[in-house]
């Protein structure tokens, strides 16, 4: 009994210790709290309308018609497109769109609409700036659109001189009709989108960079001896003393995200909150883990923490939100199961976005479980390290 006491005496100064020195030093509580915050408000507000609005665009009419003009017209009134600016050539398009006026322009030769009435297929062109995907892509398709509809337009009009009733014009026309039901996401809000991933990925961030800080500047301040002495060199009870206040306050920035997305503003889940919180447990306490774990393999401060941050990047690119994984090579496909966010993105997408039993997750849940005892594995080194290793500017 009196050993039991005394090890919660031992590990209860070995927190408070933690808890000064998280208090003490700024960048904790810049890493650990404001710039997380940041990042939720700053990518919800960025996306806060769901889709890009009004994207300047720019237009080179030579054919200047009213069947031009009621073209352009049209473009301008889509809710991606906004007409900025009519020039007067090619060449001074392609310069706003190199100096980042407009993202696109779209091109009417003369001569347009008498080609058109006189069913010579009139050619119109359109300059898309992918420098920008996401606004280059979404012009592209406006553009596209309201060609397309142009001619269908002028179609109808022929068909109808000709006497043929509206249903065999519209049978024509469109001979199959496209009714589109966008799933668990159907407003298609680029917020609901990308800041699930985005938001997560970067909390991921902060977590694997203050793991590692805050083991590696044991060994930057020599003061990793007396965390050790303190904790009778129990390198379990020192680790676990250590990680405590950080996973505390990591897990309230995890279950706030988790509140304003899912509560706040309603984005789309299909399990209770609870589950929600569990997946956001799960997902710290396997970051904070692979951070023990890259500290282990590279016990030096700077070396693992560039290793974290190498790793966190690269999550990003094959979490698979950007671009799907099956379709990636063999090679990728097999290391995806090494970067914790890709577990928590399929977590996310099978169990929160689309309902599905705990059942079909255990291969994501069980990977993130490998993470959380992957410092056990290097427990035994960084004894040795805080013991013995000498710190190298």
């Amino acid at each position: 009994m009196l050993n039991i006491t005394g090890r919660l005496q031992q590990f209860w100064q070995l927190t408070k210790r933690e808890c000064h020195r998280l208090a003490t030093a700024p960048i904790y509580t810049f890493c650990m709290v404001l710039f997380p915050l940041l990042v939720i408000f700053f990518f919800t507000s960025l996306m806060q309308e769901g889709l890009p609005n009004k994207l300047p665009a720019g237009v080179v009419d030579l054919d200047n018609t009213p069947t031009t003009r009621a073209l352009v017209r049209n473009l301008d009134s889509y809710q991606t497109t906004n007409i900025v600016n009519h020039y007067a050539n090619i060449n001074e398009a392609r310069r706003a769109v190199q100096r980042g006026e407009i993202y696109a322009f779209y091109y009417i030769p003369k001569q347009t609409t008498d080609k058109l009435l006189s069913a010579r297929q009139p050619k119109v062109s359109f300059y898309v700036s992918y420098g920008t995907l996401m606004p280059g892509a979404l012009l592209y398709r406006d553009m596209r659109t309201i060609s397309t509809l142009v001619s269908s337009k002028v179609t109808m009009t022929t068909m109808q001189m000709k006497g043929l009733p509206d249903e065999q014009i519209t049978a024509l026309l469109q001979p199959i009709k496209i009714d589109t039901h966008p799933t668990n996401n159907p407003w298609v809000n680029y917020n609901i989108y990308l800041s699930n991933t985005i938001v997560p990925g970067c909390i991921m961030l902060f977590i694997l960079l203050v793991t590692t800080y805050s083991i590696g500047t044991e060994l930057k301040f020599k003061t990793s001896k007396l965390w050790m002495k303190m904790a009778g060199n129990n390198i379990y009870m020192a680790m676990t003393s250590k990680m405590l206040p950080q996973t505390i306050v990591f897990l309230l920035i995890t279950f706030f995200y988790q509140w304003y997305f899912f509560q706040y503003l309603h984005f789309p889940h299909q399990c209770s909150f609870g589950a929600i919180m569990v997946a956001g447990t799960v997902m710290v306490l396997s970051c904070q883990a692979f951070g023990i774990f890259m500290f282990g393999l590279f016990p030096s401060l700077r070396m693992s923490m560039s290793m974290c941050a190498l790793w966190s990047v690269l999550s990003f690119s094959i979490s698979g939100f950007a671009f799907p994984v099956p379709s990636m090579d063999p090679a990728i496909q097999a290391l995806s199961w090494l970067f914790p966010l890709r577990s928590y993105f399929m977590i996310y997408q099978m169990q929160i976005l689309n309902g599905y039993p705990v059942a079909y997750e255990w291969p994501y849940y069980g990977m993130l479980a490998i993470f959380i005892v992957l410092p056990f594995l290097v427990f035994p080194n960084l004894k040795k390290v805080m013991l013995k290793y000498v710190y190298i500017s």
